[in-house]
């Protein structure tokens, strides 16, 4: 089957345009958004924005696919339109249009079972590697990552996940020489991002971490939050004093903004920051800070201005120092009788960098510590979400990583696993699961790779806020299907897809919950985008 690209796209922007619509006539007031109205309308707008990026998704494989549309690629847009199709259905706020039977023509093509087996005999002939249709520079970012996912992080990723250890140094090490650090960071403060490798070679480079473990790959994305932050609202100075230290892996870097009442609603954040002879004192208490114990430099988020009304306006972000800890509890105590204590939260699955609950009491931190100083109070809130859309992009391409990770595994239990005197995979239905399996990691990966390619553009943000969203509720959905297809092996330890399917559940959770990001981000930038026309 061929898919008339133009026409679905066009359709599908029909469909999400009519949505918008809808949404700004029940939450416009003039020519911006309410957000009362943008709560009480929270199931549509959260639809909404799926829908958008569904759409996006098809549009990326559009393009992926400008030279041949393979069966996968057919399976992929029938999935992706049946969603959409399915978020309408029954919601006033979201109503059908006109030729929704062609959409549903769409649907059909895709899932009937000639072409499911195809796309089986074709997955089974060619896999899901991308690395041939990669640029050549991309490729040998995936060779030179892949390979050392391969040969040092694999071999104690299980140890690390079961035990809840600390992430290997050589990890650290290894990824230090490779640059892994500085990807983004401009040379002349040690880092490579004028060798124009990008933000697709930041993804390519985080999915092939994230392929042998999501703790890897998210080593990448806390320097990249604290990076954006200091490129766009730093001083020379600061960015002279700490940028390359983390280029260089010297200074390994958290993030502390989440709060136990407030979390992704940072606005309402309450540690404080007090004005103190020569800096500030930071008090008050933080949660889900990644890898605060073995980390040099903390990223925090708090109160410069004590009037609560100003809510983000009142918020500025600070760069805290302090001595690595490996373990799972650290204390900091100051001569003037300052206190920083650390406590890792015991987590389900993301282990080895571990997530802190820190308690700041009465913190010194000097003035150049704030960043921007004295230009920067205030603005804490913007760099900070500056600084989420980079981690937002990284987090997509964490969640393709475990995707293919639990697809390659569960592809060869089904070629191993003899069932009623065949291999399982013979069977139509493992069959297909695969083949759905492998067209939502087509799907996400284009989506992923052309928000890359978006990356500091007008809409890059938007982009990443969708490739986020979309990846990490996929990444559910296909460790789901692959521990079921490792049927009862899949429950046990000992078989790395229960830690493919225990990781997959944080990505929806944190740079922004599912929900917040839905809401709040795509469809309130959707509906000002529509009302600045």
């Amino acid at each position: 089957m061929t898919i008339d690209f133009l026409d679905l796209i066009t359709r599908l922007d029909a469909v999400v345009s009519a949505a918008i619509d809808r949404l700004v006539a029940a939450t416009a007031e003039g020519d911006t958004v309410s957000i009362d109205q943008l709560e009480t309308h929270q199931e549509a707008a959260y639809h909404l924005a799926f829908m958008a990026a569904e759409t996006e998704a098809v549009r990326a494989l559009g393009a992926a696919s400008a030279r041949e549309v393979g069966s996968v690629d057919v399976v992929a847009v029938a999935e992706l339109v049946a969603s959409i199709l399915d978020r309408m259905a029954g919601r006033p706020g979201l109503n059908p249009i006109d030729g929704r039977g062609r959409l549903e023509e769409v649907v059909a093509a895709g899932r009937h079972p000639d072409l499911l087996a195809a796309a089986a005999a074709t997955l089974a002939r060619s896999g899901i590697d991308d690395r041939n249709d990669l640029p050549s520079e991309l490729a040998l970012v995936a060779e030179t990552f892949g390979r050392f996912a391969d040969e040092v992080i694999a071999p104690t990723a299980e140890a690390v996940h079961r035990h809840n250890l600390d992430v290997p140094d050589d990890v650290i090490t290894g990824l230090a020489r490779l640059g892994a650090f500085g990807m983004s960071i401009p040379d002349r403060y040690g880092g490579f991002a004028d060798e124009g490798i990008g933000a697709g070679g930041m993804v390519v480079a985080t999915r092939e971490l994230s392929r042998r473990s999501l703790t890897a790959g998210s080593l990448l994305t806390r320097p990249e939050i604290l990076v954006a932050a200091l490129l766009g609202g730093g001083t020379e100075a600061q960015r002279n004093r700490w940028l390359p230290a983390v280029a260089s892996g010297a200074s390994m870097v958290s993030v502390a903004v989440t709060e136990p009442d407030h979390g992704s609603d940072v606005a309402a954040i309450r540690t404080t920051a007090t004005p103190a002879d020569g800096g500030y004192c930071l008090h008050g208490t933080k949660m889900w800070a990644t890898f605060a114990g073995r980390a040099e430099l903390l990223t925090v988020l708090a109160r410069t201005n004590p009037d609560r009304s100003a809510g983000h306006r009142g918020l500025s972000l600070f760069v805290v120092e302090k001595p690595p800890y490996p373990g799972h509890h650290f204390v900091v105590e100051q001569p003037g009788g300052g206190r920083l204590e650390g406590r890792a939260i015991d987590t389900i699955g993301y282990r080895g960098l571990h997530s802190f609950e820190l308690v700041f009491e009465n913190f010194f931190v000097p003035a150049d510590a704030l960043i921007g100083e004295a230009d920067g109070a205030g603005r804490g809130f913007y760099l900070q979400m500056d600084g989420f859309a980079a981690g937002r992009l990284q987090t997509a391409a964490r969640a393709v990583g475990v995707m293919e990770a639990a697809y390659g595994d569960a592809l060869a239990h089904a070629a191993r696993r003899s069932v009623f005197g065949r291999p399982l995979i013979e069977f139509p239905l493992a069959a297909a699961t695969l083949v759905r399996m492998a067209a939502r990691i087509r799907a996400n990966r284009a989506l992923l790779h052309r928000a890359a390619d978006e990356w500091g553009s007008r809409r890059g943000a938007m982009m990443a806020a969708m490739a986020k969203a979309l990846s990490a509720r996929a990444a559910e959905e296909v460790t789901r299907d692959a521990l079921q297809i490792h049927g009862g092996y899949g429950y046990a330890e000992e078989y790395a897809v229960s830690r493919y399917f225990l990781d997959a559940r944080v990505l929806s959770i944190f740079e922004g919950t599912e929900e917040v990001l839905a809401i709040r981000v795509i469809a309130r930038a959707l509906i000002e985008e529509a009302l600045r026309g």
